[in-house]
């Protein structure tokens, strides 16, 4: 009954262009940073530090990928490379005595300079060639990582990072570094939700529908397609900083591989692409959905006597995983944005089945 349009009467532009017309909405959101931020307290450690700081960083990552792809649409299968870029470079720069936040965007920049530069030279092909492309660089980093000693100091090293320093504060609690993933997570967001009604967003959703319309219209698709790549890139170099500082506390070359890209794929496209609420429920489903089923096999396993062999113990929960992406995408192509959209909509006008367009 509170999840109603009736009695909302917007007077001027400012109210019509909210995030969050509906006071339901902004209650909502209210109640999720309540619980976010009280999570420390509420949560015990190995759960905090397990499960919700990742999937608060891995938002970041994704939210960056799905810039590129559901705001330009195009490809990339070396998002990963991308995070490991920033992850180094942060790290060099930390080592070296530059402060944390310095090197956070030291990361950023490296990883959207070498990003966008590699994405100039994709951007000459388009869909599947493109994502071969992409998939080189993620080939291409991992070589260099590997072989170049001064990087990563071979390839079974791991490179030691500081501790956290926020103002010159030293962070070492496990609560610190879950509000520094929370802030940096806030940010990105806020920035994604803004820049879909910018003027940026606009041209990024013109080149994704048509690149050629586009420039028909004076909008310059290789343009905005680099800076597509920069963005996504920045955002992408900061993510694998703020993971390999908040939750690794180390940078090693397994860390960034090409599980990882299509993991950060499979969460923007099971979220939904182009949906900054898809990117939450695609990092939760792909998080969190292996521990839960293995903990649910092992639960019913040990309930009915049943004695499961050892392979059949390690693959049968990534066969649940797995079908289970496949039966969302079924049953919403969309993504999981999508199903709650329709949920949504569906208590706006609820007793009644349709609103008055």
């Amino acid at each position: 009954m509170f999840y109603r349009l009736a009695g909302i009467r917007h007077t001027d532009y400012r109210q019509t262009r909210q995030l969050w017309p509906l006071r339901f909405d902004r209650g909502l959101l209210i109640a999720v940073l309540l619980l976010a931020l009280a999570a420390p307290w509420l949560l015990p450690s190995l759960y905090l530090n397990t499960y919700l700081m990742p999937l608060l960083l891995w938002v970041c990552a994704a939210q960056g990928l799905n810039l590129l792809m559901g705001g330009a649409g195009q490809v990339h299968l070396g998002y990963g490379a991308v995070m490991g870029i920033g992850a180094y470079a942060a790290g060099h720069c930390a080592r070296a005595g530059v402060p944390f936040e310095i090197s956070l965007l030291v990361g950023g920049l490296a990883a959207a300079v070498i990003g966008s530069a590699f994405g100039a030279a994709a951007l000459r092909v388009k869909g599947l060639y493109l994502a071969v492309t992409t998939l080189a660089l993620q080939y291409l980093v991992d070589f260099v990582v590997l072989h170049v000693g001064a990087i990563s100091g071979g390839s079974q090293a791991s490179l030691q990072l500081p501790q956290v320093r926020i103002l010159g504060h030293a962070v070492t609690s496990d609560t610190g570094l879950y509000f520094v993933a929370l802030f940096a997570c806030a940010v990105i967001t806020l920035f994604m939700l803004n820049v879909r009604r910018s003027s940026l967003g606009r041209a990024l959703a013109a080149v994704r529908e048509k690149d050629y319309a586009a420039e028909i219209l004076g909008v310059s698709a290789f343009r905005y397609k680099l800076l597509a790549f920069w963005v996504s890139s920045f955002i992408g170099g900061v993510a694998g900083a703020l993971y390999a500082f908040c939750y690794y506390k180390a940078v090693s070359p397994e860390q960034y591989h090409i599980d990882l890209s299509i993991q950060l794929l499979a969460t923007v496209v099971v979220g939904g692409l182009g949906s900054v609420l898809g990117c939450f429920l695609g990092a939760a489903l792909i998080l969190l959905a292996p521990s839960l089923l293995n903990n649910g096999l092992a639960a019913l396993s040990s309930s009915f006597g049943w004695q499961l062999s050892s392979d059949l113990a390690t693959h049968a929960p990534l066969i649940l995983y797995g079908g289970l992406i496949v039966g969302f995408l079924l049953f919403e192509p969309l993504g999981l944005a999508k199903i709650y959209d329709n949920l949504r909509n569906m208590f706006l006008v609820w007793p009644f089945r349709h609103a008055r367009r």
